[in-house]
């Protein structure tokens, strides 16, 4: 392998055509391929496959992170498309509002319509 090798996420759904419209309604993605196996995203630099799969929303980790300049206005803006934010209570992770502070980096989570995690990062 070389690491010029184009890479691929893989987003499990339940239910494909419910995701996409997921995504385009709550985060305004559009997929740049939509076909019988499932859709496919463009994000600056990366690619990833929404596809049909029973284990949806099975894995406790996050599954994609979007980095943002500006969290709170973002998470502001989500919210009001119906988006809503995980709390963590756990010995590394507290969340205030949604929100967890490391140093300078401040990271959000949400769950998509099938339940995967999504992360939201400011200060990368």
């Amino acid at each position: 392998m070389k690491s010029d090798t184009k890479v691929t996420a893989m987003i499990p759904a339940h239910d494909v055509e419910r995701a996409v419209r997921w995504y385009e309604e709550k985060l305004g993605f559009k997929p740049a391929r939509n076909d019988d196996y499932g859709a496919t995203y463009a994000f600056n630099g990366l690619s990833a496959f929404l596809y049909k799969s029973d284990y949806a929303g099975t894995a406790e980790h996050t599954l994609l992170s979007f980095d943002t300049s500006n969290l709170a206005a973002d998470m502001t803006a989500l919210r009001g498309r119906g988006v809503v934010f995980l709390d963590y209570d756990l010995p590394d992770l507290k969340t205030e509002n949604g929100v967890a502070v490391f140093g300078p980096v401040k990271n959000a989570w949400a769950k998509d319509s099938e339940g995967n995690i999504l992360g939201f990062v400011e200060g990368m």
